[in-house]
Order: C-alpha cells, then structure tokens, then sequence
C-alpha cells in the first residue's frame, strides 16, 4: 500500500508539523490530504533531507515501512525551514518595476536600472525565527501607514546550490518607509512576523514547469472580498538559475537557503493593509498560503 502511494505521487509535497507531544516532525502530505511521519523512519531535519542526492528514491524507500499517518486538517503546519536564511529578489516583474514609481521619483530611476543591469537585487528577508506559518498571524509595521502582501514563488535550494524544490512566500513591505528613502529599505522589509513561507515544499519540478503556474492572492476585511489579483510566474524576468548563480556568489549557506523571486501583483497606491485582514495566496501545482494581519 505504501509503495503504491509513493510511486503515484510524481512531485512529493514534503512539510514540518507539529505532533501532539509537540515537537516538529517531516511529513509527507498525499492526495488523500493526510501526512505520512517521515520522522518515525529516521527523517528528522527537512535540511538534511533536502540535501539527498535522490529526495525522491530516498522517500520511495520507505514504502515497506508501516509508516503512521495523520489528518492535514488535524496537523498544525510548521514553516518548512530549520536554519535556513531568507533571501528575496526585486524588480523581477515589469509590474513591480512600475509599481516603484508611485513610491517616489528616486525609486523609480533606481528600480528602473536594476530591472534591466545584468546584477539582479537580491537582499536579505529574514533570519528563520522571524517567518511564520500558515494560518499564523502575519504582521505589518506599526510605524507605517502604508502596508501591502508581496506573495511570491520561493526557490528552496541545499547547500551545493542546486534548486531542489518550490514553496510559497509573502514578502510584507512598509512601501511609505521604502519610498522615503531607498537605504530604509530594510526597516521596510526586515521587522517581526514580515514573511510567511508554506504550506510544505514541493519536490519533483523544473523551472519549465514551475513557469506555467499562476500565483494569486486575495485579501478579505471583515469576510468582505477587498482585493484580489493574479500573475503568470512566467512574467519573470530573470531565470532561476540566474538569480541563484548571484545569491551564491561569495556566500556560504551550509544549511541551504531560500530564496523569494519578486512579485508582479501590486494593489493600488490607496490600499493599505489593517489588522485582522486575511490574506489568501495560492500557486498552482503548489497550494495555498494563508494568514491572518496583526500589528507589530
């Protein structure tokens, strides 16, 4: 039976979920919407298993075990990260390039260069305490008065730098605190609770693949429908092995990294994001990623 389940599933859905004594185990979500315990055959770090020359063979090799499984609607997700650095890219999307211009005249003049130099922006997102889950509460500054979701493909990679699987991420930006001054940049990206990444990692897929996906978000106020919107991943720019070739450069990530490619659905300059507003992303061919705003 076991066996079966496995060589059915052509890309793995791997996640970290918290049991009832609490601690965080890998899983294998199936197409039943249950969660094999990968942890009880020995996997007990999402790090190390991502560093396996064969993810795929290594899992399929489980089959003869009688592994324990769990509902997902009974299982608490965990961010499917340990140690690894959040990373992001900008201005990947011709949107998000135009989208720079509301923000103020420097930006746009710098945003437009970086969108077609040969160096893309990559930046530091985020240290792994710092992301939350889905179905967390996800935070927005509270010095800022105009907050906005960047939802986004996130490239998850090991340690050699190879892209071995795809999840989801929102990259929260204080656009107001960004668009006084391009060296706040950080202060508008880096804060408590600014990026989710989930639901699980999706393992078994190529860029060609990965570029046919649609990402969309939906952001309800009081269960009331406020904005929705949707791109093509194929809208962006750059490759993916382009953007990893720089993050790599003079870098050493020996527990992996991930890294958030950029967004190309930016709301209107009017709309800002309030506490208890519930945001809704979704990749096809990956899943769904969903928190609700606090303040922070």
């Amino acid at each position: 039976m076991m066996m079966s389940l496995f060589n059915s599933m052509n890309n793995l859905r791997l996640c970290r979920f918290q049991s009832q004594s609490n601690d965080a185990r890998i899983g294998l979500v199936t197409h039943e919407n249950s969660i094999v315990d990968l942890t009880a055959a020995g996997i007990h770090r999402m790090d190390s298993l991502l560093e396996s020359d064969n993810i795929k063979e290594l899992i399929s090799k489980l089959s003869d075990q009688n592994l324990s499984k769990i509902e997902l609607k009974d299982a608490k997700l965990l961010v499917p990260l340990e140690q690894q650095e959040v990373w992001a890219a900008g201005v990947t999307y011709s949107r998000s390039k135009k989208a720079r211009k509301i923000e103020s005249d420097f930006s746009a003049v710098a945003y437009d260069r970086v969108y077609s130099a040969d160096r893309p922006q990559i930046f530091f997102k985020s240290i792994p305490e710092k992301v939350v889950a889905t179905d967390e509460p996800i935070g927005i500054r509270s010095d800022s008065k105009w907050n906005v979701p960047e939802p986004e493909l996130v490239l998850v990679m090991n340690s050699s730098g190879k892209i071995v699987g795809y999840t989801i991420g929102n990259d929260m930006s204080s656009r107001d605190i960004e668009g006084e001054n391009l060296l706040y940049q950080p202060q508008a990206k880096i804060y408590n609770r600014s990026c989710s990444i989930g639901p699980w990692i999706i393992i078994g897929v190529n860029e060609e693949e990965a570029r046919q996906w649609i990402i969309s978000i939906k952001i309800k106020r009081n269960d009331k429908l406020i904005y929705q919107d949707e791109i093509s991943v194929s809208q962006i720019k750059r490759s993916f092995n382009e953007l990893v070739e720089y993050l790599f450069r003079s870098q050493a990530f020996h527990q992996g990294v991930v890294l958030l490619t950029g967004t190309g659905v930016v709301p209107d300059d009017n709309f800002s994001l309030q506490p208890r507003d519930k945001i809704t992303i979704n990749i096809t061919g990956i899943g769904t990623l969903e928190n609700q705003v606090v303040q922070v």
